[in-house]
């Protein structure tokens, strides 16, 4: 191959190593050395000798790629110089460590050294490289668990699978440590350390058998290639592989655990278990059935596969040798001796189309007991079939008299011809039984009437016995196929029904329907039942049931329901008036599985809702501990300096003096009383044990005694008709009012007015309206809508002057007494607060008065 032809790609040639020190890059030069001796145009592009002086020995007589030089953090790097060496453009470049990161700067572009290395492949270079099993992706977090180190640096798992060739550098642990001990792997100094660490023999150990499964893996899929490109049938027996066929009886688990048995007496050997289901789809094991064969394969250190054919035994066939199987473990057939020799079961079967896999048949509690056959569905109904019983047994009768007068010029293969088509119809009528009955009554109908001697059971001519004996031959074979074309159309309608019931679970499941009576009545149409029930029982045996959602007529109790499915560990869905069979089952099964899907949605958002509600209290708890601790402290403070220097034996302070101090601690009470209340007030509406007692309240009234307290309250100007009577709670709401006018005056200039105003609202005059209009600096549309939150703080309102719960505490003050409280901007710059509440509607002969 010319290196860099176009269309043309270099083959990559890995040294895999279990763990640094094997002698991966020793045996690279090594293979260098022999290709250039062979007349290969070879170079080295980037080698790492560690200072290990064998391996720099074996740069000798190599010609090398000189690294570039790359500044980084201070520090000058060299790395492996991909432009120089698709330049020289070599036959062979050896390439060591393939996981290495780049220092950022290298002139590749490339963050990884595979990267680079996937550069010199399409430029039609052959490459060598090593890497080590801890640098493989996939196994990154198996070997830090058994090493404890994470490694840094990791090459994607498919390009080492893509090489063209991979060999195992390998050394047994034992080995390697005496070669780390004699400081042909690393210094003095750090040798020590790595055997008492990495290098323990159990790490070693491991790696290795990590390296080892890995690769064989890899050996495995290029054999499956291999196998598949020259289309080879037979079985190579690699590795010991053992199929195991199971139908879902009472014997599967028998058949794995001796599958699992067999497999553990050879190193490396597996197995596979393997369920063939019918290609139409009619007839297979219900969904939680193969989900228990494949927990119990994999219990056993198995993989469980399914499959679908008409044909058990060549489907097996086709599987053993998909697989390269070496064994198929097979149960004793369950049919009798006698139904085996008349037709061959699946393990004859598959015996004889073996070949060169060995089959194992294995005996079990079940073997020649029969086989287990679920009692098929009536599709046609018990009066049906006794219509079609009379119609087989009557209206041949009736044919045959009325084609008796034209004996003589009918033949007799025209009187079976008509009496054939009274066989098919009684089928079609009646099913299996009336038709064969139908066919043994018109045989003996010809006989006795069409074929001589006459009236007599006796033939005469040979010819007639065999168009008699044709005859109930083919009226039983034509009566059993249109038989069992009517039970397959029965079975495809169910089928047909069955997969618009789950096309409808799924619909609904993707669009988040907790609809619990429509799924119970859908459950119960589908199903044909007469009701339906989600029963709950209580915690442990023998508990009252509770029934939690019903449809239709549903069953009083779970021991009077005809057909039920569990939901979850307490909760069934019963149905009441339906026979299912057994077929149906997975239906039923789905429904149900539906139903827990809606119980776990349910208590997914009850635990989000408590989620927030518990996320929501600690943010209030944390904010409270923030702000308390600063804004409780600093009155605490004032009022110890003041009573501290009123109790001074060392100070004499003059009346004034005084007078300033006592003043000192009574704002500093006032404030903590304000502080205290509002944290109790706050307390109260999250723990929602606030009960307000409404009674009728005149708002002119009730806003003159909350601002009249309030410092600054004669520029709060009150225009609310004294008519306007409100239902409320007067002290809870004498707290929202006092709230709202000192926020307006914190935040309104001293030389500016407040006004409150009142009017009747709504569409029956039931609400009323309080406006407290403030021409302060007003709050943008962004932090409107976080106003009300405990603990904020707009402004520039003091550190000290309390802890942003004013507005919170009215907010939830309001709403516990059935109103609202919202916030708007005032024309002309400003906020107003909009306070709604009941109002009292006068009695018709209040108004009369």
């Amino acid at each position: 191959m010319t290196p860099g032809a176009p269309g043309e790609r270099g083959r990559l040639r890995v040294y895999l190593g279990a763990a640094p020190g094997v002698g991966k890059t020793f045996a690279m030069l090594d293979e260098g050395h022999r290709r250039l001796a062979r007349g290969t145009d070879v170079v080295v592009g980037y080698v790492e000798t560690h200072g290990r002086p064998r391996t720099a020995e074996q740069l000798t007589g190599l010609e090398v790629v000189p690294r570039c030089a790359v500044a980084y953090r201070g520090t000058v790097q060299e790395e492996m110089d991909l432009d120089a060496l698709l330049a020289r453009a070599p036959a062979v470049a050896l390439v060591d460590e393939l996981a290495h990161t780049n220092v950022p700067g290298s002139g590749s572009g490339h963050e990884k050294r595979w990267q680079d290395v996937q550069t010199l492949l399409a430029a039609g270079i052959e490459v060598v490289t090593t890497v080590n099993i801890q640098h493989l992706e996939s196994l990154n977090d198996v070997t830090e668990a058994i090493t404890g180190v994470r490694q840094r640096e990791t090459v994607p798992d498919h390009v080492v699978r893509a090489a063209d060739q991979i060999e195992l550098a390998d050394m047994s642990p034992q080995a390697l440590r005496r070669r780390m001990a004699h400081g042909n792997v690393y210094s003095a100094e750090k040798v020590d350390a790595a055997l008492s660490q990495y290098f323990r023999e159990g790490n070693l150990t491991a790696l290795r058998e990590l390296a080892l499964l890995w690769l064989a893996d890899r050996v495995d899929e290029g054999l499956d290639r291999y196998r598949a490109e020259h289309r080879i049938d037979s079985t190579w027996a690699a590795r010991e592989r053992i199929v195991v066929p199971v139908s879902g009886g009472p014997e599967s688990a028998t058949l794995m655990r001796r599958a699992a048995r067999i497999a553990s007496r050879s190193s490396g050997a597996e197995w596979r278990a393997l369920h063939v289901s019918r290609s139409d789809g009619l007839t297979r094991l219900a969904s939680e059935e193969l989900l228990g064969l494949r927990r119990k394969a994999e219990e056993l250190g198995g993989t469980f596969h399914t499959v679908t054919g008409d044909d058990t035994a060549e489907a097996v066939l086709d599987f053993a040798r998909a697989e390269n199987a070496t064994q198929i473990t097979l149960g004793a057939s369950r049919r009798g001796r006698v139904s085996t020799l008349l037709r061959p079961g699946v393990g004859e079967r598959v015996v004889a189309g073996s070949g060169d896999i060995d089959v194992h048949i294995v005996n079990h509690d079940y073997a020649r007991q029969g086989a287990v056959r679920e009692r098929r569905p009536d599709h046609l109904g018990r009066r049906r079939r006794l219509l079609g019983l009379a119609v087989g047994a009557v209206v041949p009768v009736l044919v045959s008299l009325g084609l008796r007068p034209y004996a003589d010029v009918v033949a007799l293969p025209t009187e079976a011809m008509v009496l054939m088509v009274v066989v098919v119809a009684t089928a079609m009528v009646g099913g299996l039984l009336p038709a064969v009955v139908s066919a043994l009554v018109s045989g003996l109908l010809l006989n006795l009437l069409f074929t001589p001697p006459l009236y007599e059971l006796t033939v005469a001519e040979p010819e007639n016995v065999l168009v008699l004996a044709l005859f109930m031959v083919v009226g039983i074979a034509v009566a059993t196929v249109v038989d069992g074309a009517a039970r397959r159309t029965a079975q495809a309608v169910r089928a047909r029904a069955e997969a618009d019931a789950l096309t409808a679970l799924a619909h609904d499941l993707l669009n988040a329907s907790d609809d619990v009576p429509g799924l119970l009545a859908s459950a119960g149409e589908v199903l044909g039942a007469s009701g339906a029930a989600l029963v709950r029982r209580a915690p442990g045996d023998g508990g009252p049931e509770e029934v939690l959602a019903s449809w239709g007529d549903p069953p009083a109790d779970l021991a009077s329901a005809e057909a039920t499915a569990v939901v979850d560990d307490r909760t069934t869905l019963a149905l009441a008036g339906t026979d299912l069979p057994a077929a149906r089952r997975s239906l039923l099964n789905a429904y149900a599985a539906y139903a827990g899907v809606m119980a776990e949605r349910r208590r997914a958002t009850e635990a989000e809702v408590e989620r927030l509600r518990l996320t929501e209290a600690d943010r209030t708890r944390t904010a409270l501990l923030s702000a308390v601790s600063h804004d409780l402290r600093s009155p605490l403070s004032a009022v110890k300096v003041a009573v501290d220097s009123l109790c001074s034996p060392d100070v004499a302070w003059s009346a004034e003096d005084e007078r300033e101090l006592l003043e000192t601690i009574q704002e500093a009470t006032d404030r903590l009383i304000g502080l205290v209340t509002n944290l109790l007030d706050m307390s109260r509406v999250h723990t929602g044990s606030i009960h307000p007692r409404s009674t009728e309240v005149v708002l002119a009234h009730a806003v003159h005694d909350a601002v009249a307290p309030l410092p600054g309250s004669a520029r709060i100007e009150v225009a609310v008709d004294e008519q306007l009577v409100a239902l409320a709670d007067p002290g809870l709401l004498d707290r929202v009012l006092a709230n709202l006018g000192e926020n307006a005056l914190k935040h309104t200039p001293a030389t500016a007015r407040i006004r409150v105003d009142g009017a009747l609202t709504g569409a029956a005059g039931d609400r009323v309206l309080l406006r407290i209009a403030d021409t302060g600096p007003g709050v943008g549309g962004r932090d409107q809508a976080r106003l009300f939150d405990p603990f904020q703080r707009f402004g520039d309102v003091p550190r000290d002057d309390g802890v942003g719960l004013g507005l919170a505490v009215a907010r939830g003050l309001t709403e516990a007494m059935g109103g609202t409280l919202s916030a708007e901007e005032t024309p002309g710059g400003g906020l107003t607060f909009v306070l709604e509440l009941p109002a009292l509607i006068p009695t018709l002969e209040e108004e009369l008065a």
